[in-house]
């Protein structure tokens, strides 16, 4: 490996991923573990998550691991670990302010010291975030303390490297250093690595760039494309139908409801975090750019490998598309199966006349 000269980021190629080469009860049980964490990160959904996945820091975070020439997966996982680390650090000041308030001497003075502590270190934070990612990454290289603190001091934040060194143990001490989180990508891949033992008519290696340039899209329009997954489902579906479609979508049941109420956003928090189902979604999207006539057959073998539902997978997969093509809503007064086919002809004419 050639170290010499300025380093450039390193561009994707479809070459560097082989698919079909892993035995497949290995691919079985991996899959089957990777449904297991996506069960219980559902489950485990809260109000606040989703929270700094805003789409400004998920550009940040994109452009710097490009700047440091870092692989796709590592700016994945630096986002989710800074969404879960900023998130515990909300709750920690939340819960201070509650005990301050119940006290006889209400003195706030420390908890807007810590607020303030929190929004003065967010870059610091951010940028350790990616350089705890990178650690993981066996891809490719790290990146050193001497990249950071230049980059830190381009930006008018000095630091020293103890500081450096204590964000990343404040943030792996935070999350009891557990930073080895599952991305959207890992799913990605999984599944296309089964599609292609399942004999998808579009390659893996052909879907999976496709996949890569929609995941991005995703992560910078994570609002926008979930609220119009939202509110068309709330369009097609009264709140019995909404409710029932989303206790049974899958075969191991990850959006379970409790009591007799139904909130339908309260509910789809759970979608939010659902990392299978945003996957069918990228693939199927994936296939229909690729090849629009095997768009049928991928999502029946993403089904039938997931379990969920095929209505399911086609909403998802339109939200996508009309983000990515601007093809325009149809009316909400067709079922939602032909309204995902009609919306996806549309993007294709779109894309069509773009090119």
């Amino acid at each position: 490996m050639n170290m010499e000269g300025p380093l450039r980021p390193r561009l994707v190629n479809c070459s560097d991923f082989q698919f079909g080469v892993v035995a497949t009860e290995t691919i079985e049980n991996a899959l089957l573990h990777l449904a297991q964490q996506n069960e219980q990160a559902v489950k485990e959904a809260a109000g606040r998550t989703g929270s700094f996945r805003e789409t400004r820091i998920v550009e940040f975070v994109f452009l710097l691991s490009e700047q440091w020439c870092l692989e796709k997966s590592v700016s994945y996982q630096a986002v989710e670990i800074l969404e879960r680390f900023m998130l515990k650090q909300a709750e920690d000041i939340c819960r201070q302010a509650t005990l301050q308030l119940r006290g006889k001497d209400t003195e706030l003075q420390s908890w807007r010291a810590l607020k303030e502590q929190l929004v003065n270190k967010f870059i610091l934070r951010l940028v350790s975030c990616v350089q705890l990612a990178s650690k993981l990454s066996f891809h490719y290289k790290i990146v050193s303390n001497i990249t950071v603190l230049n980059f830190l001091q381009a930006l008018g934040y000095v630091h020293t490297k103890e500081e450096l060194l204590e964000s990343e143990l404040d943030i792996l001490k935070s999350l009891n250093f557990q930073i080895n989180l599952p991305t959207p990508l890992a799913y990605v891949e999984m599944l296309l690595e089964v599609l292609g033992y399942n004999g998808c008519l579009v390659p893996a290696t052909q879907l999976h760039a496709t996949c890569l340039t929609l995941l991005d899209l995703v992560y910078l329009l994570h609002e926008p494309i979930y609220e119009s997954l939202l509110r068309a489902s709330i369009e097609n579906s009264t709140p019995s139908q909404l409710q029932g479609q989303m206790e049974q979508q899958k075969a191991y049941q990850p959006l379970k409801t409790q009591g007799t109420s139904f909130n339908p956003r309260e509910k789809f928090l759970s979608v939010k975090e659902d990392f299978m189902l945003l996957a069918v979604g990228i693939i199927a999207a994936s296939a229909f750019i690729q090849n629009h006539e095997c768009w049928s057959q991928v999502i029946g073998h993403l089904q039938s490998i997931t379990g969920i539902a095929s209505e399911s997978i086609a909403e998802f997969s339109y939200a996508i598309l009309t983000h990515s093509v601007g093809a325009n809503t149809p009316g909400p007064q067709q079922p939602v199966p032909h309204k995902a086919a009609r919306a996806l002809r549309t993007a294709a004419a779109a894309a069509s006349s773009n090119t």
